[in-house]
């Protein structure tokens, strides 16, 4: 039995629906938080207790991952954290705030994938440059029209028709794009997603090519409220508000308060002069390792959640979640500190995908050359075979089935061509 399934046996209406364990009275509110963070707490201790067991079976994998802690638990225990919906929506100041004195980071985050991250399925750059798209799965027909404002998706077996108006997109369109609908308040993904390798739709990564039992269902897939709320947390801006989901009044991508933190507060102190106030917005620089590698796994999955969801077994799929691979390495945990996702990579600019990019971050840490003593700054080892393209031969490119795309590898390693996938 997974650790997730003996948390949800335990806790069974404090893992499925936390806002029905909600009590009348102050006190009781505070003994029902506290109870639930000791629960998260058993969680985290039962993800130490895989971890090490993982670490058994990966003896090659030294990491220190005991050190991550489920995103559950974070963003119950802390001021802010992100998907956190605690805050209540005039605690959001908007980037243009932010950009007041922080202009040059506003201009190039704006630009990013992350920023673009969700929109209206009407502004989505896929579906405008091909206003008609269609596909076919056995007797069902598809057809996403885009035009007079809207993104309409039309599926019909010659019997039966049915049309759904696409509101949101997923996903900036460099890979690929998903779409989500609702109705009678139900949000569902649809069944198709836009690839940007193949120039046209097919079937949603995750869901099943087997053939629909019914025209709804060739629709989309209905999305649980926990799922939804989770999926928009994490493409979205205050999608969530004083624990209300409401989409409608969301920021569309991931802005600067997605990560920061409500700035309202933040904002009105700099206003005032009281620059060394930081209100509850966060200093990111301030994490440590674990912390700040947890705090990008809010979303892209911490090794805690890996291992307790059972992803970390589920195969080449997990090497979508950088965080869980990336303490797999040796250069995590009694590695280098300084090994973090924001080493290698700030959020405040796009994403370099060029290899070269990343020789220079690796050098920061490893030697150029094998006759070289180890420094404080460079206590890596010097590579035998080259300084230059690193990451092609140490963080391969993973092709995941369903996907129409590669995924770098994060789990640092001598990866061997041809050798099989490392769980």
């Amino acid at each position: 039995m997974s650790a997730e399934s003996i948390f949800v046996r335990l806790f069974p209406r404090l893992w499925l629906s936390p806002r029905a364990l909600f009590w009348e009275t102050k006190e009781r509110v505070h003994r029902q938080h506290s109870a639930r963070v000791t629960a998260l707490v058993i969680l985290t201790f039962l993800a130490a207790l895989l971890a090490a067991d993982d670490v058994n079976a990966q003896s090659s994998a030294q990491h220190s991952s005991s050190l991550s802690v489920p995103t559950e638990l974070r963003v119950e225990s802390a001021p802010w954290w992100p998907t956190k919906g605690s805050p209540v929506r005039t605690e959001y100041a908007g980037s243009a705030a932010c950009a007041k004195c922080h202009a040059e980071k506003a201009a190039s985050q704006v630009v990013t994938s992350m920023a673009r991250a969700s929109m209206r399925a009407t502004d989505s750059e896929p579906l405008k440059s091909h206003p008609e798209l269609s596909f076919n799965l056995s007797q069902y027909r598809y057809e996403l029209v885009t035009k007079n404002g809207q993104s309409l998706l039309s599926v019909t077996n010659g019997v039966d028709k049915t049309t759904k108006n696409l509101e949101w997109a997923l996903g900036d369109g460099n890979f690929g794009q998903s779409y989500v609908y609702r109705e009678n308040g139900k949000y569902y993904e649809c069944q198709l997603s836009f690839y940007t390798v193949l120039n046209n739709l097919d079937i949603t990564t995750g869901h099943s090519r087997a053939l629909p039992q019914n025209i709804e269902m060739a629709a989309g897939g209905y999305t649980p409220p926990d799922s939804i709320r989770q999926c928009f947390g994490c493409h979205f801006t205050a999608s969530t508000t004083n624990d209300q989901f409401d989409p409608d009044q969301s920021t569309m991508g991931v802005t600067c308060e997605a990560c920061h933190g409500p700035g309202a507060e933040h904002a009105a102190l700099m206003t005032a002069g009281m620059l060394n106030a930081k209100g509850l917005s966060m200093d990111l620089a301030s994490l440590d390792p674990a912390d700040s590698v947890d705090f990008c796994g809010a979303c892209h999955r911490t090794y805690a959640d890996a291992v307790l969801k059972g992803l970390s077994r589920m195969g080449i799929i997990n090497v979508r979640l950088q965080p869980y691979r990336l303490e797999k390495s040796k250069c995590w945990g009694k590695g280098d500190p300084r090994l973090t996702c924001v080493a290698c990579h700030d959020p405040h600019v796009e994403v370099v995908r060029g290899s070269e990019f990343y020789d220079g971050k690796c050098l920061r840490c490893h030697r150029q050359s094998p006759n070289t003593k180890p420094t404080t700054d460079h206590p890596g080892t010097a590579c035998k075979v080259s300084t230059k393209a690193c990451v092609t031969c140490h963080m391969p490119k993973i092709e995941v089935p369903g996907t129409h795309t590669t995924f770098t590898d994060h789990w640092i390693r001598i990866a061997h061509q041809g050798e099989p996938y490392p769980d």
